[in-house]
């Protein structure tokens, strides 16, 4: 079949083709089958019939093509369906196990290393920390972590590698102050080409795209996407980023760096005119917990388990809610959201706290004239950056709709 081809193949940046129609000719035929692959991915399961009336094929091309996707593993078969006359319907859906992919975030106090099903599942994860990145330690990590995941694989497993997204900040080197680092210490990321590094060391297809737009990615495809057609994202790493999207396509402008929701200008506790990055980040409660005496450490040893620091993690929460609302209220002025989701690298239990929070301080400010739109919490979590990596290659070499995702960027940190 057309869609499984040499994991050796260099990678290229596909053609975006419209997700709304297929087409019956001999040359599109492959463009059909990610159609239909498409369609399964976005509504969960469909029979053949729903599948022909969604994407304009005939029954006889559906039948032709999703017999050659069970036959080579993409789509597996649900339990019938019985309907009120006639035989019973099949839904199929994706195959988990069908694809792997790898993704790696790169923060500016940890990476994470984690292999991906089809279905947006972490099979394995790797994590390492550091005071601040430097492009050789991130490629030490990179390419012995995947040796170790490889060698937990067998040969099949090994084969069904789509290739690798990496997941980073843009001009790390811009960041040298606020994570401690010494001067001209990160000055090394200044033209470095981690992609084409990468790429240099690992057998598979390395793609890249900013850490943000990566998150805002994941969480469409597999968290609240599907609910909510247009949403502006916040996603509170190290410093505070985010994404936008539009009808049910991550917008990333002219530039890619649409949706940089740090530099947003919001009032500080005082009145002062601040960043929304200076509030509603981790470095900034990494700071405060020194302040009152505590080892900010363990913020970065695993996004899952924080402790409940007391005081001054509350008041993080407060002003970084504070600073959230403000920023909602002004991209609600701007487009007409139906969701503003909030997501970070924190445990759910942290991200539950700062969104009830954001909805108390919205109620406060003056909102006439604003169409508030519902506040809510981000679905896919702390490794969504990494799972937005990982879906690159995934949708470049199997999916139509790869522009729901990300336009890539080829050198991240060169912009």
């Amino acid at each position: 079949m057309s869609l499984v081809h040499d994991p050796e193949d260099t990678p290229t940046t596909p053609a975006i083709l419209d997700p709304s129609g297929g087409a019956n000719q001999l040359g599109v035929r492959a463009h059909n089958e990610r159609l239909v692959l498409s369609l399964v991915r976005r509504h969960g399961a469909l029979s053949k019939a729903d599948i022909a009336r969604r994407s304009g094929l005939s029954a006889q091309t559906v039948s032709v093509i999703m017999r050659e996707l069970e036959k080579d593993g993409l789509l597996s078969r649900n339990a019938p369906v019985r309907g009120r006359v006639g035989q019973p319907s099949i839904p199929m859906r994706l195959n988990p196990d069908a694809v792997l992919s790898f993704g790696v975030k790169i923060g500016r106090r940890s990476a994470d290393l984690v292999l991906m099903d089809f279905v947006g599942g972490i099979r394995m994860q790797l994590h390492q920390i550091y005071p601040y990145p430097l492009p050789q330690e991130i490629i030490a990590f990179v390419t012995s972590g995947i040796k170790e995941l490889e060698g937990r694989l067998s040969e099949e497993q090994r084969r069904k590698i789509a290739g690798m997204g990496v997941a980073a900040p843009f001009e790390l080197w811009n960041w040298a102050e606020q994570v401690g680092a010494p001067q001209g210490a990160m000055d090394v990321w200044r033209g470095f080409d981690l992609r084409a590094e990468i790429a240099s060391r690992v057998a598979y297809p390395v793609f890249m795209q900013n850490d943000a737009t990566s998150a805002c990615g994941a969480e469409l495809v597999f968290g609240v996407g599907p609910h909510y057609p247009d949403f502006v994202y916040f996603f509170i790493g190290s410093f505070i980023g985010g994404g936008i999207v539009l009808n049910s396509s991550v917008f990333v402008g002219r530039t890619g760096t649409a949706g940089a929701l740090g530099p947003l200008p919001v009032r500080g506790r005082n009145g002062e005119n601040r960043q929304l990055l200076e509030i509603a980040s981790i470095f900034v409660l990494e700071n405060l917990l020194r302040d009152h005496g505590f080892d900010p450490r363990p913020l970065w040893y695993s996004a899952d388990n924080w402790i409940d620091f007391g005081e001054p993690l509350e008041i993080w929460i407060q002003d970084t809610a504070k600073a959230l609302a403000q920023a909602i209220v002004a991209a609600a002025s701007v487009l007409d959201f139906s969701a503003a989701v909030i997501d970070g690298g924190f445990p759910n239990w942290v991200r539950e706290r700062v969104v009830r929070a954001t909805m108390r301080a919205a109620a406060e400010l003056d909102l006439q004239g604003v169409v508030m739109p519902e506040i809510i919490e981000g679905a896919v979590g702390p490794q969504a950056r990494a799972i937005g990596g990982a879906s690159l290659p995934i949708f470049a070499r199997y999916l139509v709709d790869q522009n729901v995702l990300f336009k890539e960027i080829e050198h991240a940190e060169g912009h």
